[in-house]
């Protein structure tokens, strides 16, 4: 799994958990729509650091907390 389909899956895992909306976790993110949806839909391949740091804000996790899953573990190499 690339990092970018690992972000995604867990966006989506957090969300489900917290029981959050698309657009509650773009007003908790304080970020632009058209950003946070580019990076759920996987359009966005490299969302950034920061951009996940606001999202895991959003969703009420640190980064740590965020990065802390097993997704993340057996990630393929980028091109």
């Amino acid at each position: 799994m690339r990092i970018c389909e690992a972000t995604n899956l867990r966006i989506e895992q957090l969300r489900r958990e917290k029981r959050m909306t698309v657009y509650a976790l773009i007003y908790q993110s304080g970020m632009p729509p058209s950003t946070v949806k580019s990076i759920l839909q996987g359009k966005s391949q490299n969302p950034g650091i920061v951009n996940i740091k606001k999202i895991a804000e959003g969703l009420g996790v640190s980064i740590r907390e965020f990065y802390d899953s097993e997704l993340f573990e057996d990630l393929e190499p980028e091109d």
